[in-house]
């Protein structure tokens, strides 16, 4: 496979992956209230460890086609599309047009940062 292990779109996949991870480690917790804050940080920290063995070598291996403001940037935009779904799909909570509107916003932001790649 070629095409995913190239290094503009292998780093992405691993941000997807890595972001999925970080969104049940920040946001999982949610759905246990009753846990005990210690109980919910320790697990959270837990499976924050397998998001750090996809981002860090994603950064590494996209830095070698991406600079460190587009590495961060695609992070971004994942982090929102991840979240949306996990948002809606997972915790149950709709998002409203003042979300789209908000996430639209921030999307633009990252078409200008890719603007001038030679």
């Amino acid at each position: 496979m070629p095409f995913v292990s190239s290094p503009f779109v292998l780093p992405v996949a691993m941000l997807v992956a890595s972001n999925v991870f970080m969104t049940f480690a920040w946001y999982g917790h949610l759905k246990f209230p009753a846990k005990a804050l210690w109980a919910v940080v320790l697990v959270s920290w837990g499976i924050a460890f397998f998001e750090y063995w996809l981002a860090v070598p994603a950064n590494r291996i996209g830095h070698q086609v991406y600079s460190a403001a587009e590495l961060k940037t695609i992070q971004e935009v994942v982090t929102l599309v991840v979240f949306a779904g996990f948002s809606t799909v997972v915790l149950k909570e709709p998002l409203g047009w003042n979300h789209a509107v908000g996430f639209a916003l921030i999307a633009a932001g990252a078409f200008f940062v890719f603007q001038g790649r030679g």
